[in-house]
C-alpha cells in the first residue's frame, strides 16, 4: 500500500474508529443491534442537511430526461451495487426504457455478485465504460463513493465532464476543499504530501453525507450505504414524479410484466375511478395495459388513440391531460 493512500484514509471519517463501539467484539447480540440502530437513526438527519444539494441534483436529472438524456451511476463495491439496484428498479416502476438510468460498477457485471478487489483503483476503465455509451452533454453522470477518493469514480466524473455531461458527486465524508495533486519529494529529506481537489473541480454538484465512523470500522455498507440508498431513492423517484410518472400518489406508468403488476394496475384504476374490476380489466386491455392511457380514456370518454395523443400534448402528465379543456 502506498503512503499516499494511507494519508488519504487518515482524513476520512468513514475510516475512523467509532468510540461508542470500541468493545464491539465483546458485546451481546442485543447490544450490537442496539448500537447499530442507534447509529442508523442519525442517517435521515444527515440526509436532511443535504436536501439543498439533492434538490439541485434532481433538477439536473429532470432537465436531462426532458432532453432525452440519461443518468449514469458510477461506483465501486457497495456504492456501485446501490447504483445498479436503483437503475434496475426504474423500468418496472416508472415504465421507462433501461437505457434511461444505467449503473456501472468497477470490475464490470461480475463485481455485482462477487467482490473484485483492485478494480476500484482503475481510473481509466471508467472512461472506457462510459465511452461505450457515448456519454454527451445531454447526460448526467453521478459518481458514488463513500470515501470520496475512489479512482474509478473520479475517473468517470472527469471523463463525463470532458464530454460535456453534468456531474453529481455523492460522498459520505466532508467534501475536499483544496486542489488535488500528489507531489513526489525532490529529495530524500523532503516529505511527499497530498492536497485534495476542490469539490467544484470534481463535479457540478456535491452531495456530502458525513455519516461518521461506522460501528465496524471502515464497513461503509452500513450507515454510508443506508445514506446513499436514501439519496438515490430521492433522485430517481422525485425526477420521475416531475416527469408525470405518478398521479396523486399512485404509480400510473408502471409496466405490467407480471401477474402482480397487472393486478396492481387494475387496483389503481379502480381506486381512482371508483369502478369495478370488470370495467378496469376491459379498459386496460383496450389501452394495451397502459394505465395512464386507460385513465384518460375513462375520464375524458375517448378512444385509446386519442388519449395517447392528449397525453403526448400534455407531456405525459395525467393531471394536465384530465384538466385539459379542449
Amino acid at each position: 500500500m502506498s503512503r499516499s493512500v494511507l494519508e488519504e484514509l487518515k482524513q476520512l471519517t468513514t475510516e475512523a474508529r467509532n468510540p461508542a463501539t470500541m468493545n464491539l467484539d465483546s458485546m451481546s447480540v442485543r447490544e450490537i443491534l442496539e448500537a447499530m440502530n442507534r447509529e442508523d437513526r442519525a442517517v435521515p438527519e444527515i440526509v436532511a442537511a443535504a436536501l439543498p444539494q439533492i434538490e439541485q441534483a434532481v433538477n439536473l436529472v429532470v432537465e436531462a430526461f426532458r432532453n432525452d438524456g440519461r443518468l449514469f451511476y458510477v461506483g465501486a463495491g457497495t456504492s456501485g451495487r446501490l447504483g445498479i439496484l436503483d437503475a434496475s428498479e426504474c423500468p418496472p416502476t416508472f415504465g421507462v426504457e433501461p437505457w434511461m438510468v444505467q449503473g456501472f460498477i468497477a470490475g464490470g457485471q461480475g463485481a455485482v455478485f462477487k467482490a473484485i478487489e483492485g478494480a476500484e483503483d482503475d481510473s481509466e476503465q471508467a472512461a472506457h465504460d462510459l465511452d461505450v455509451c457515448c456519454i454527451n452533454k445531454t447526460d448526467v453522470a453521478c459518481g458514488i463513493t463513500a470515501s470520496r477518493r475512489t479512482p474509478y469514480v473520479l475517473g468517470a466524473l472527469k471523463y463525463a465532464s470532458e464530454r460535456g455531461a453534468k456531474t453529481i458527486y455523492i460522498i459520505c465524508n466532508d467534501p475536499p476543499e483544496a486542489k488535488s495533486e500528489t507531489r513526489n519529494p525532490k529529495s530524500e529529506t523532503e516529505s511527499s504530501f497530498i492536497v485534495h481537489r476542490s469539490s467544484l473541480d470534481i463535479a457540478d454538484i456535491v452531495i456530502s453525507l458525513p455519516v461518521g465512523p461506522e460501528i465496524l470500522t471502515g464497513s461503509t455498507r452500513l450507515k454510508a450505504g443506508t445514506a446513499t440508498k436514501l439519496v438515490l431513492n430521492m433522485l430517481t423517484t422525485t425526477a420521475m414524479i416531475q416527469l408525470g410518472k405518478c398521479y396523486e400518489n399512485l404509480m400510473v406508468d408502471l409496466r405490467t410484466g407480471s401477474e402482480k403488476l397487472r393486478a396492481r394496475s387494475r387496483r389503481i384504476f379502480m381506486e381512482l375511478t371508483d369502478s369495478d374490476y370488470e370495467w378496469a380489466d376491459e379498459i386496460l386491455k383496450s389501452a394495451r395495459g397502459e394505465l395512464k392511457t386507460a385513465l384518460v380514456m375513462h375520464f375524458k370518454n375517448m378512444s385509446a388513440e386519442r388519449a395517447r395523443e392528449l397525453l403526448d400534448d400534455c407531456g405525459g402528465v395525467v393531471r394536465t391531460a384530465l384538466e385539459n379543456k379542449k
